[in-house]
């Protein structure tokens, strides 16, 4: 079938809406109309070079549908379900996921190849093979995925919303609350205030924390951090740093949360540094893997027990997770809605990355055929 998709086909360039030929679903796998695509920095990172994929890629990896044709041997989801999609694929019986870190699955491995595991490819172009970022390009109108790639989620649940938990809201809860392991109580600095920092507020505060203190340097996120349930909000790291002393008597912070969209260097000295003794750092932005951007005193990691942990998808379990963020949400405890700053149609995919970047949006969301 033909479809329309945002393309990338190089480093630092727009992404191009194109026409590409579709193959349909082969064993295990299922076609999906998508509904909803959410504007993550992470497809930013495709194009800045800090996770090189192989181009060209159709872009999208948080995205909420209707499963329309199934393959053979699908027994997760039938056609008219209502699912939102994984970015980490689980397949349930490797290693990983049999020991309850899905967030880890082998199935993973060629996400950024745009294939699938055995290296075949879904979208073609002129005898060109075209990737799909995460094994799902939710920048298209349809794509061919893994029933290993979706979540089945009641009806009820507009996908506009729904879409937010295939990626930035379980990721930044999952920070918090898995990875931080934050108890009733402590003091958690997360620095960073975009999709994946604003969810990392909400489960820090969701566990207990006396004080969640944010740094952001756009007076817009600080804003809706504090309305999302942080307790202190600063421009810079060093205004949070003097704040987090006098919190604490000195003790300094028990969680800090590395959620900005590109790692570096100052943001990690700023975490290692506001965490007392004991203390850990937890870190789910990411960068270019070939610069080392974590340069801390060993002997204060050893002296002091510090820890310095990465965590993907929040450390969580996509399976169990997507669908326990929906249930927060339906019980109003969490909050979607508040999240999306502003929706886009397909073609104006280029114009919510401009929007991301100039820290318009919280969270965009492209709704397809709109």
């Amino acid at each position: 079938m033909k479809v329309k998709a945002a393309v990338l086909r190089d480093f630092r360039t727009p992404f191009e809406i194109t026409e590409l030929d579709l193959d349909g679903p082969r064993e295990g796998e299922v076609l999906i109309r998508y509904v909803a695509a959410g504007l993550c920095h992470s497809d930013l990172h495709l194009s800045d070079g800090d996770l090189p994929p192989r181009f060209p890629i159709v872009g999208g990896h948080e995205g909420a549908g209707i499963i329309e044709e199934v393959g053979p041997g699908v027994t997760k989801v039938k056609p008219g379900d209502h699912v939102v999609c994984s970015f980490i694929p689980n397949c349930g019986t490797c290693r990983y996921c049999a020991t309850g870190h899905q967030s880890l699955c082998d199935m993973g491995a060629t996400i950024l190849e745009g294939s699938f595991p055995d290296g075949s490819f879904r979208f073609h172009s002129g005898g060109t093979d075209y990737g799909q970022m995460c094994m799902l390009g939710t920048f298209a109108e349809y794509s061919t995925i893994s029933q290993h790639s979706v979540v089945k989620v009641d009806d009820s649940v507009p996908l506009e919303t729904a879409v937010l938990v295939g990626c930035g809201v379980p990721t930044g809860w999952g920070t918090a609350v898995y990875a931080g392991d934050v108890r009733p109580g402590e003091t958690v600095v997360v620095y960073g205030i975009g999709g994946i920092g604003i969810n990392s507020v909400q489960g820090a505060a969701h566990a207990g924390a006396k004080n969640v203190v944010v740094v952001d340097p756009l007076a817009v996120k600080r804003d809706t951090a504090v309305k999302l349930g942080a307790t202190h909000a600063f421009a810079t790291a060093a205004e949070a740093h003097e704040v987090v002393t006098e919190l604490t008597r000195g003790q300094g912070a028990d969680k800090a949360l590395v959620t900005v969209g590109v790692v570096d260097e100052e943001v990690m000295s700023a975490a290692f540094d506001v965490v007392g003794k004991g203390g850990v750092v937890v870190v789910t932005g990411l960068a270019d893997p070939a610069k080392a951007t974590i340069h801390v005193s060993g002997a204060v990691l050893t002296l002091w027990e510090k820890t310095i942990k990465g965590s993907l998808f929040g450390s969580g379990n996509p399976q169990r997770d997507i669908l326990k963020m929906l249930d927060l949400y339906q019980a109003g405890t969490l909050k979607l809605d508040e999240l999306v700053t502003n929706t886009y149609r397909l073609e104006d995919v280029n114009q919510g990355y401009e929007d991301l970047v100039a820290g318009k949006n919280i969270r965009g969301v492209v709704v397809h055929g709109q």
